[in-house]
C-alpha cells in the first residue's frame, strides 16, 4: 500500500515539511467531466446519500491532481435537516429554506443533532475513504454558526444579510439561543466526522465578512471559541475560513484554531504584519485559474514564497474552484506548488 502522506497534517501543526501541501476548496466536483456526467443523473443530495458514489467524487481530485488532502463532498447545510430545518439545494440558487427563523419560538422548536441517526451516510462515506481508499488525510468540515444562521433567517442565499444582522442586534437573547443550538450541532457533527476517520477539519464561515469586528466579538466569537475548544479535545487540527473577512483575521487568530484561512484579498505577508503567527492557508484568487498559465505561475510562486517565509503554509485558493476551471490547470498548479516550495526549502 502507498505510504500515507501526512504533509498537510504536519503543516497544520506548524511542523517542517519537505514541500508546501496543497488542496483546493470545492476540488471535488464542479469542473471535472466525470462529475458533470454524474450530475446528469444524480442531484448533489442523491450523490451525498450514496456513500460509495460520494467517496468516488471525493477521491477523484486526489487521483487527478495529486493534492495532499481530500475534502469531503457535501454541502454545509447537510446537518440542518437533522434539527428540523426544511432545506433543499436548488440548482443555480443554493440552499433554500421553507421554514425560516422569525422568532424565539422558531428556535425553540429546533431539535437536537445526532449524527449516527441523522447523517449516517456521511459517516459511512468517511469510513469508506479513510479505511479503504485514501493515502492522504480526509478533511471534514462544517458550516460556522453565523453562515448557517444566515441561511436559516434569510431563507436562502443573501447579498446583504439584512434580516440576519437585524435579528442579531435586535433580538440578542434569541440570537444567543440560536448560536447555542448551532454550536451544539456543529460540535457533535465535527466530532462524529473525526470519530469516523477525518484527520483534520475546516469550519467555513463563508459569509461572516458581512459583520463589523465589534459585532463579531460580541455575537459570534464566544460560540466559535466554544466549538473550536471542544473539537480540539479530539486531537485534530482545526482550520477556519471565510470570504471577504480580512478585517476579522486577528479575531480568528485569537481563536484556539490551528490554521488561519485567508481569501485572496489579503497577502500572507500582510497577515503576518498584522500579527498572524499561526500556520496560514490560501490564497490564490480562483478567477486567475482561467487566465494564461504564465499569470497563474507568477501569482502562485509569489504566494508559495510568502508561505515559505511565513514558516507554515497550506496552499489553497482564496475561495472555491468554479466550473470553468480546467482539471489540467489544477494538476499543473499542484505540481508547481510541490516543486517550487521544495526547491525553496533546500
Amino acid at each position: 500500500m502507498t505510504k500515507f502522506n501526512d504533509t498537510l497534517l504536519r503543516a497544520a501543526r506548524g511542523e517542517k515539511t519537505e514541500h508546501t501541501p496543497v488542496w483546493y476548496m470545492r476540488q471535488a466536483g464542479r469542473s471535472q467531466p466525470e462529475y458533470r456526467k454524474l450530475k446528469e443523473k444524480y442531484s448533489l443530495e442523491e450523490i451525498t446519500h450514496q456513500p460509495e458514489l460520494c467517496a468516488y467524487v471525493t477521491k477523484l481530485p486526489v487521483d487527478q491532481y495529486n493534492v495532499d488532502g481530500a475534502i469531503l463532498y457535501k454541502d454545509i447545510v447537510t446537518p440542518l435537516v437533522g434539527i428540523g430545518v426544511d432545506v433543499k439545494i436548488k440548482s443555480g440558487v443554493g440552499p433554500v429554506i421553507s421554514n425560516p427563523i422569525r422568532s424565539r419560538a422558531d428556535i425553540d422548536r429546533l431539535g437536537e443533532f445526532h449524527a449516527e441517526e441523522q447523517v449516517p451516510y456521511v459517516l459511512e462515506t468517511i469510513k469508506i475513504l479513510t479505511q479503504e481508499q485514501l493515502n492522504v488525510p480526509l478533511i471534514g468540515f462544517a458550516g460556522a454558526p453565523f453562515t448557517l444562521a444566515s441561511y436559516m433567517i434569510e431563507g436562502g442565499p443573501s447579498r446583504s444579510y439584512n434580516l440576519t444582522k437585524s435579528f442579531m442586534v435586535s433580538e440578542p437573547e434569541a440570537w444567543q439561543a440560536l448560536m447555542d443550538k448551532l454550536g451544539d450541532m456543529t460540535i457533535a457533527y465535527l466530532k462524529a466526522q473525526i470519530a469516523a476517520g477525518a484527520k483534520i477539519v475546516q469550519i467555513f464561515d463563508s459569509w461572516v465578512g458581512a459583520l463589523h469586528v465589534a459585532d463579531y466579538r460580541t455575537f459570534i466569537k464566544p460560540t466559535m471559541t466554544r466549538i473550536v475548544s471542544e473539537v480540539k479535545k479530539t486531537g485534530v487540527s482545526v482550520i477556519t475560513f471565510g470570504v471577504g473577512a480580512s478585517h476579522l483575521v486577528n479575531e480568528w487568530h485569537d481563536l484556539p484554531v490551528d490554521v488561519v484561512g485567508l481569501d485572496w484579498r489579503m497577502q500572507i505577508r500582510e497577515a503576518e504584519e498584522r500579527g498572524v503567527t499561526k500556520p496560514v492557508q490560501g490564497n490564490l484568487d480562483p478567477t486567475l485559474l482561467i487566465a494564461d498559465w504564465n499569470v497563474i505561475e507568477e501569482r502562485a510562486k509569489d504566494i508559495i514564497e510568502q508561505g515559505v517565509e511565513h514558516g507554515a503554509h497550506i496552499f489553497n485558493l482564496g475561495h472555491g474552484v468554479f466550473p470553468d476551471v480546467k482539471p489540467a490547470t489544477l494538476k499543473k498548479l499542484t505540481e508547481l506548488v510541490h516543486t517550487h516550495s521544495a526547491q525553496l526549502r533546500k
